[in-house]
């Protein structure tokens, strides 16, 4: 990964604030803060948006559904994650590739006494650390250890280790429109260090890309748009099948007892008729 702010992150970022401009009871994702964290460029989109609605149009002819499975795959988390907080044993939350989450501060109450640990690229790190600063007096005051990891090339245990992660107390892992990006084998190890660290206690979720194989024009063209990730300098390096992911899980210490895919994340969350993208779908795991 290039030395400077992830862009997808930014981007995932704006996608999240643009459903403020709906009425509350239309959103898939109520995220205020979302908008804290984009740049010059994107703060001009989401006033385009917000004025025309034309921009969204564009964004969707490109990659159909992917605003939509963004929010959505948000939303399961976030439910998931407040699960695990309401029963009151969840000790610690890390957000692996944080990017831009603002789940510490939305969920700012529930987490009172359970400590935060957002890990990310190093200039991303860098970069929401000086935005988070920079509106220090409309974000809620909550502690979080920001942890800078490369995970293609830092070990995932000793950075938390350093940040004062406690090994075996509850904790819930939340890593979100990660894995398409690494190599399995950067999967593998992140995940046997989160079973390692976290115990049988550990609860994860998380997303995967996988090549939609129906031989139609609209997965050719889901083909295609994955492709143009690559002019990003984030091009995706890894997928898995949503029949295969429990077996891959598996030997990995972990069940799978959640999983929402286009269509059940349509379901579940969508009431105004938008579609899902469906090269995507998100899960939700316990270790064994």
């Amino acid at each position: 990964m290039r030395d400077e702010p992830s862009t997808t992150a930014e981007v995932v970022c704006y996608m999240r604030a643009s459903d403020q401009r709906r009425p509350p009871q239309q959103r898939i994702l109520d995220d205020p803060y979302a908008k804290l964290f984009l740049g010059r460029l994107t703060r001009a989109a989401l006033a385009t948006l917000e004025a025309t609605g034309r921009l969204g149009e564009r964004a969707e002819q490109l990659f159909p559904g992917l605003t939509t499975y963004i929010l959505a795959r948000h939303r399961f988390i976030d439910e998931h994650v407040d699960k695990a907080l309401s029963t009151g044993e969840v000790k610690q939350l890390v957000l692996l590739g944080a990017g831009y989450d603002t789940r510490a501060y939305r969920f700012a109450k529930e987490l009172s006494g359970c400590r935060i640990f957002e890990i990310d690229h190093p200039a991303t790190t860098r970069r929401k650390a000086k935005l988070a600063q920079t509106h220090a007096g409309t974000l809620p005051e909550i502690p979080i250890s920001r942890v800078a990891v490369d995970f293609e090339t830092t070990t995932l245990s000793d950075a938390l280790a350093k940040a004062g992660f406690e090994t075996n107390a509850r904790s819930f892992f939340a890593w979100e429109g990660v894995s398409m990006y690494l190599t399995r084998a950067a999967i593998k190890e992140t995940l046997r260090t989160i079973r390692k660290m976290g115990g049988e206690d550990t609860e994860i979720a998380m997303d995967f890309w996988f090549l939609l194989d129906t031989p139609d024009v609209i997965s050719s063209a889901h083909r295609m748009s994955a492709n143009l990730l690559h002019f990003l300098g984030e091009p995706i390096t890894f997928g898995m099948h949503p029949e295969d992911v429990g077996h891959f899980l598996a030997r990995l210490g972990f069940t799978v007892n959640d999983l929402a895919d286009a269509e059940e994340l349509e379901r579940r969350f969508i009431s105004d008729g938008r579609r899902v993208y469906p090269a995507n779908y998100v899960l939700h795991a316990r270790a064994d």
